[in-house]
């Protein structure tokens, strides 16, 4: 993997931007289903020539996600998904999306694309669409492009007027996260995992929203051709931020990539 999962020095980076901390002080911290209209059918096993596998994509700035068929690579999402810890999950006590911040902030230091002058969203669908169209006197709203979904493996032809067509998964859901320690974290690192170019994917949004807030053990793409890459970016965000699955979701998230 060519990242080492450094989400201790990203948070204390953007906690150090927040602070407008010496450097000294930021230095004491660090040691411290159905396709809806507009989507055409394909061969869910296709790749689209420009999605990444994610064990080539440690920061997800890269477009997609693509298969893993290899055995080299199967092996080496199997190492990934090994690393991750266990626990049961907690209560759901508590839970609000606004504890993770404004949907699509701009401002969550730490994070690829932050304060760029573009919201998530948008800069999520920059990265993943093609044929991207933006309004008007704009270089930041997209008001249509073609998005290859990696969940379905059909072609979605999206317009902003129906911009539900097209959702924005966390891969790790904010809740699941909530449940798994992050009612425990400090805002500015869940404003970052809500935020994470790692955790997000632009997706067919009936899909998405079948999904709710289901590890891999309740929900997985209906693609099966992409499932141990899903395992795989599902297992980096939770190394990334230190957080734990169940051990259901592990046992599911080792069997797409070809474990026991």
């Amino acid at each position: 993997m060519k990242r080492s999962y450094a989400i201790r020095a990203r948070y204390v980076t953007a906690l150090c931007l927040a602070a407008a901390v010496s450097l000294t002080g930021c230095e004491a911290i660090e040691e411290a289903g159905a396709g809806p209209s507009g989507v055409s059918g394909g061969d869910p096993a296709a790749s689209d020539g420009r999605s990444v596998s994610p064990l080539e994509n440690p920061e997800g700035t890269k477009p997609g996600l693509a298969p893993l068929s290899s055995d080299a690579d199967r092996a080496e999402a199997r190492k990934v998904i090994e690393r991750v810890t266990t626990k049961g999950r907690g209560p759901r006590t508590g839970y609000e999306r606004d504890e993770f911040g404004s949907a699509w902030l701009d401002t969550a230091d730490g994070v690829p694309f932050a304060r760029n002058g573009c919201d998530t969203r948008n800069d999520l669908l920059r990265r993943d669409g093609t044929k991207v169209e933006f309004r008007k006197g704009s270089d930041c709203v997209v008001v249509s492009m073609t998005l290859n979904d990696p969940y379905t493996g059909k072609v979605i032809d999206f317009r902003k007027r129906d911009a539900m067509e097209v959702q924005i998964d966390h891969m790790v859901p904010l809740s699941y996260a909530w449940q798994m320690g992050a009612a425990r974290w400090p805002e500015t690192k869940r404003r970052m995992l809500a935020n994470d170019t790692l955790n997000l994917l632009p997706v067919d949004g009936r899909t998405n929203s079948a999904k709710r807030d289901s590890g891999p053990a309740a929900w997985l793409p209906p693609n099966k051709a992409i499932r141990c890459a899903y395992a795989v970016r599902f297992a980096q965000v939770a190394l990334d931020y230190e957080m734990p699955v169940t051990s259901p979701d592990k046992s599911a998230m080792l069997r797409q990539c070809g474990g026991g």
